[in-house]
Parts: C-alpha cells; sequence; structure tokens
C-alpha cells in the first residue's frame, strides 16, 4: 500500500513505489483450478476445516457453509508439488487457486497447464530473495522521532490514564466504551500487514505479551512462523490497537486478542500481494477471528507487471482480488476495516482496493480537531457507493516507535486500526448483532451521517451514539395487564451507572408522565432484564402507552426511548389495602401498600399455612403508595400469606402462592 513520506517529528508514510524490479521476469505465479472435484471434505464434518470459533460464528449468525469453504482438493496440490522446480506457495480456497515459485517458469507451466483440473496460470511476482529493509523505505518511508512530552489525557473517572493518545481515541468518545468496561475483552482482531518488527520487545506489547493476547502469527510471504524481524509498519498500527503504557499511550482495544499475519512485500508492489491478503484473511475466518485490520491497498504494480495494475473502473467491489476476498471474509461474518488509502494528494486521488468492497469499513484520516487529511484518499467508489465510510485519526496519529519511544505518523493506515479498535469494542457489546449492524450502527453515528460526502463517508462516528443505536435495536419491551395493575417487563444491554425512567400517558392526556425510575445493574456492560408494576385502579378506564427512557450516560444526560407499548385499562377496579406483584412469584414479589398515610413502623410477615412465621421484614413507609420487595428464593413451594402490621396492629392479610 501506498504510505506518506516523513518530517522531523511525524512518520509520514509516503506514495513512493518500490524500486523498479528492473529486467526481472516473473517467478511466482497463480494458478487457478476449475473444481474441488473429488475433495474428501465435507460440509457434515467442518471441524475437519474450521475451528470451533469460525463453526460457532456461522451459528451463531446463520451463515451457511457453502463451497468456497471447502479446501483445495488436495490432489490437485499434491499434483502442483510434484512438478519440477515448482514450490508450492499458499493456497486460497475461497477463490480456490494457490501461487508457486518456479525455477523454470516455461517448462513448469507446460506441464502444469496440461493438467485437466487447471483453468488458468498468470504471473503474480518477480523473484525478492530477502526482505530489504533498505528497500522498503521507498515503499513506506520509515522515519520517526519521539515525542518530546506527553500530556495527560482523560477524566479522572476513566478507566485508563491514555496520555498522549487521548485525543484520538474521545474525538469517537471512546473512553465511554473503556469505562463501561469494553475494552475488547474476548475480541479477536486479525492484523494483516507488512510486518511487526520488534513486538516482542518493545513496551508498547508488555501487557499484550504477558497476558497472552497474541495468538498467533504467520508470514505468507517468507512461509514462516515468525514476523518479528520484517518491517515495522505492522508494529505502528498493532500498537494504535493494542498498546497498554499508562500516562503515555493506551490503544483502541488494549485487551482484545490477536493474530499477527504478514501478507504484504514492504520492497515491492505486486499482485502476488492481494493473493496472500486473500490466503490471510482466510486463514482468520478459520481460526475464529471477529474483525480484520488492514492497512493495506493496492492500485498500481512493478515492473514487470505493470500491465496487471488497476485502474478507478476497476474500483468497484467485485473486480480484483483483494476485494473479492474481503467481501468474503465479511460474507463468513468478520468485520473487514481497511485503510482508505492515501491518493488523495497525487494523481490517481481515489480509494484503492480492498477499501472498494462492498462490505468494507473504508477509513478515511482526519486529524484530532476533525480536519480531513489532504492525502486520505477520495470516493467514491467507481460503481457509486460512498467511500470511504467513515474517517478516524490518521494525521498525528500516535504510534510506538522502533526505537521503544512513542511517536506521530500519517496515513489511513492509522486511522483504520484506531477504528478498528474501538470497532471491536462496540461489537463485544453486542454479540448478538452481525458485523454489517455494527458497520451500520457506527454509520449512523457518524458526524455528518445526514448528508455523507467523498472525503470522510458518514463522517467521524461517534461509539457512544453507536452504542445506543445499538441497545434500542436488541432492546425488547412488553406490556401485561391484570386485576387494574400493569406489568412492564424489558431488556436491554446497561451497566451500574446507567438507568431508566418509566413513563405513562392515559387516556385522558396527551403527553407522557414520569411515573419511576430504575438503576441499572452490573459492573460491566451487559443485557439484562427488568420488571415495573404500575397500580392504575385509580386511573380512568382507556388505553394507557408506557414507554422505557434508557439512560446510558447520566452525567451527559443521553438517552434514547425503547419501543412504546400499550395496554387496555378496565374500569371494574377495587382499591385493595395490600397488593402483592407478581403472584404467583418464584424469588422476588413486591407488596403494594395502597393506604396513604405515612407508617413509622411497617412490618411486612410472611405465614406458612401451619402458622409458623417464615419472614419478616421493617421499614418505614412514606406518604402514598408505597412498595416493598419480598426475597422469597428460599421459601418452599406451596401456600403464605402476607400480613401487614402498622405499629403492631394488623391492617392487611393477603394470599401469596411461591412457585
Amino acid at each position: 500500500m501506498k504510505m506518506f513520506k516523513s518530517s522531523a517529528v511525524f512518520i509520514f508514510l509516503f506514495g513512493l513505489m518500490a524500486a523498479s524490479a528492473g529486467a526481472q521476469t516473473p517467478t511466482r505465479f497463480v494458478v487457478k483450478f476449475k473444481d474441488k472435484g473429488s475433495n474428501p471434505f465435507s460440509f457434515s464434518a467442518p471441524q475437519s476445516f474450521l475451528s470451533a470459533k469460525s463453526i460457532a460464528r456461522r451459528t451463531r449468525y446463520s451463515i451457511p457453509l457453502d463451497s468456497t469453504d471447502l479446501p483445495i482438493t488436495p490432489r490437485y496440490i499434491d499434483s502442483l508439488r510434484k512438478v519440477p522446480g515448482v514450490t508450492v506457495l499458499n493456497a486460497s480456497k475461497w477463490l480456490n487457486q494457490v501461487s508457486i515459485q518456479t525455477t523454470d517458469s516455461a517448462y513448469s507451466l507446460s506441464l502444469i497447464n496440461a493438467f485437466p483440473f487447471v483453468l488458468s496460470s498468470t504471473p503474480l511476482a518477480a523473484r525478492v530473495t530477502a526482505h530489504n529493509p533498505i528497500a522498503s523505505l521507498f515503499k513506506f518511508g520509515l522515519q520517526t522521532q519521539a515525542l518530546a512530552s506527553f500530556q495527560k489525557g482523560g477524566l479522572v473517572a476513566d478507566v485508563y490514564n491514555y496520555g498522549a493518545s487521548y485525543n484520538q481515541i474521545h474525538i469517537h468518545n471512546g473512553e465511554f466504551l473503556h469505562n463501561i468496561g469494553l475494552r475488547g475483552q474476548n475480541m479477536i482482531i486479525g492484523m494483516l500487514d507488512a510486518g511487526y518488527k520488534s513486538y516482542q520487545t518493545l513496551k508498547a506489547f508488555d501487557s499484550a505479551r504477558l497476558n497472552g493476547q497474541i495468538l498467533g502469527t504467520y508470514d505468507f510471504v517468507e512461509n514462516t512462523g515468525s514476523v518479528d524481524e520484517d518491517d515495522a509498519h505492522g508494529m505502528f498500527c498493532f500498537s494504535i490497537i493494542a498498546a497498554n503504557i499508562p500516562g503515555q499511550f493506551v490503544g483502541t482495544a488494549p485487551k482484545a486478542f490477536f493474530y499477527l499475519f504478514r501478507t504484504e512485500e514492504a520492497a515491492t508492489e505486486y499482485p502476488i500481494e492481494e493473493h496472500n491478503w486473500v490466503c490471510g484473511a482466510e486463514r482468520l475466518d478459520s481460526v475464529g477471528a471477529d474483525l480484520i485490520s488492514s492497512s493495506l491497498g493496492y492500485s498500481n504494480f512493478d515492473a514487470p507487471l505493470t500491465s496487471y495494475s488497476h485502474v478507478y473502473a476497476d474500483m468497484n467491489g467485485n473486480k480484483t482480488t483483494a476485494a473479492i476476498g474481503a467481501d468474503l471474509a465479511a460474507k463468513k461474518g468478520l468485520l473487514v476495516v481497511n485503510a482508505a488509502g492515501n491518493e488523495g494528494a497525487n494523481s490517481w486521488k481515489y480509494i484503492i482496493t480492498p477499501a472498494d468492497g462492498d462490505s468494507v469499513l473504508a477509513v478515511g484520516a482526519v486529524n484530532t480537531s476533525g480536519a480531513v487529511g489532504t492525502f486520505s484518499s477520495y470516493g467514491p467508489s467507481s460503481d457509486g457507493q460512498i467511500k470511504p465510510d467513515l474517517a478516524s485519526v490518521g494525521v498525528g496519529t500516535v504510534i510506538q516507535n522502533t526505537n521503544n519511544t512513542i511517536a506521530r505518523g500519517n496515513g489511513t493506515s492509522f486511522a483504520a486500526p484506531n477504528l478498528a479498535g474501538l470497532a471491536a469494542c462496540l461489537w463485544q457489546g453486542f454479540p448478538e448483532a452481525t458485523n454489517m449492524e455494527v458497520i451500520g450502527a457506527l454509520r449512523q453515528s457518524g458526524s455528518i451521517s445526514n448528508a455523507p460526502d467523498n472525503r470522510i463517508g458518514y463522517g467521524i462516528p461517534d461509539v457512544k451514539k453507536a452504542l445506543a443505536v445499538l441497545t434500542k435495536k436488541f432492546s425488547k419491551i412488553a406490556a401485561t395487564y391484570a386485576d387494574c395493575h400493569t406489568t412492564l417487563a424489558w431488556t436491554s444491554n446497561d451497566v451500574a451507572f446507567m438507568g431508566y425512567d418509566i413513563e405513562r400517558k392515559t387516556a385522558g392526556e396527551t403527553q407522557f408522565t414520569k411515573v419511576g425510575q430504575q438503576a441499572g445493574t452490573g459492573a460491566e456492560f451487559g443485557k439484562r432484564n427488568y420488571t415495573f408494576f404500575d397500580d392504575v385502579t385509580e386511573i380512568e378506564a382507556g388505553a394507557i402507552s408506557y414507554r422505557v427512557k434508557q439512560i446510558i450516560d447520566t452525567s451527559a444526560g443521553a438517552s434514547f426511548y425503547l419501543d412504546e407499548v400499550k395496554i387496555i385499562h378496565t374500569a371494574s377496579c377495587r382499591k385493595e389495602e395490600i397488593t402483592l406483584l407478581p403472584n404467583p412469584a418464584k424469588s422476588v414479589t413486591y407488596i403494594q401498600i395502597n393506604q396513604p398515610e405515612p407508617m413509622q413502623n411497617l412490618r411486612v410477615d410472611i405465614v406458612d399455612m401451619s402458622g409458623r412465621n417464615v419472614y419478616s421484614q421493617t421499614t418505614n413507609k412514606p406518604s402514598g403508595t408505597y412498595r416493598v420487595q419480598l426475597s422469597i428464593g428460599h421459601l418452599a413451594k406451596g401456600k403464605y400469606i402476607v400480613v401487614v402490621y402498622n405499629e403492631g396492629k394488623k391492617i392487611a392479610t393477603k394470599e401469596l402462592i411461591k412457585l
């Protein structure tokens, strides 16, 4: 991918192509097969080619297996391996093709193309003998300088002291997610990049290493398991998500788990990198990842394969190898986040692939004040999709440097992981949401969602608003009516410092009135159930509407309404001294005292049918209707009598059925 040039203080990854490959001839090719005939793998045994996590994702989102899930027929690959001078590199089951390297391309390809199961063979790349960090400067422009000082970032109440990275998180209200317990726990993010130089020793990753958050690594370029010694570009991107240096630099999802895959040859730009990208995405699907964060993209290729370069018309989401692979990854349920590209000030100007994928979340670059980076690629895609989808901080982004200092850098390469980490935290709170529902919520929360443009798409997302969108989408509310009492029951996602206002509108009213409130529960954001009982004995007959307002941030007053529900109230009600709701009950019931006067010594007893007192509770009752919670889970099933005393005098009794 093309990046931006550097200055004395910032890393600017720039758009110079790799040095020309000169007169080299292609030595690496892609071989595409006609089918997956005689395949020993079966849909009835997916565990032989997919991990339990990958299968669980498909089950959770009702994603059926199809032919792209089946591995390539093994005998096809075995036949290629037997061709003299051929080395099989990487296989893509999604595209039913493999990359090979050959020492005698004319002879080897003549044998390969004669196989009845081979559809075609196409050149992918010239020979590259080894990773060349000097040559890679032409592609990534690596130059770093540590920040001179760190400003303390975040509020006293924030769970993290973000230091210099506060602004790039705060622009999205990202600290709100972290404060309610959504920090990426149990979410798996797959990184596709050019290398993760020194990640095993740099301090930004101390926590991730210590806590076993790096689940695996693989180099699809060298076909080895190590990615620590290669290019640093992926390490920069990784740090934006995973860093945890209190008071200096904290990432957007510091508790997430990671796979680090190298798919990019930093010293060159060849079509093989698109093939590798798809192979990496497939591997992430198979191991059960949730998201892909990719800061790679493709348009022009080096000699001798310049004829395979893309044109803007190719950026339609359906033509390039990378876009086809990215959309297939999304089809399998992964959320794919990709940098939009850094072509805004160049002759190309537009997004580059796979950012053009219709199911890809393409990210443009802004600074922490929201100003668009001049380098950030323009949309739309060539078929008219709104691209980029969203924008994040890619101008002056705080990153980990190779010399163990904290630096800044420019590029949509850095905007993409900044948003990918927050998307992971958001999705963590709503495991029932699909990848596209999460993308939809982020788009809805964008700063210009009502008027998207070709620079930042739907704008800079506010993850607090996105959380509200998903909370409302997955909440449920119902009302039942019996004996002049309404029971409201709702399910929603919340945490302890959130809350609910219950509002009612009767047949004779034009406005809703608050009739109750409920505090949220739990130390970490998650799904919970609530019940509210409303005595409507004194209300005129007719339709009564209820709505529940969920307050997701009491300090800022951020709130929204769950769906409105309605009951029909009949007037044939008799006011009782006390009411039990629910009754019968299993673990908790509420006794409502329907007398207006205050009571200083109110006692509630529960007596079994033998006359034995099995429960007693004393309280003070203020003026008006008053409700007392009775915890009855310890009682045996059966019939009981609830007795209410005021100043030792019995005032009412009620039969209770314990389930």
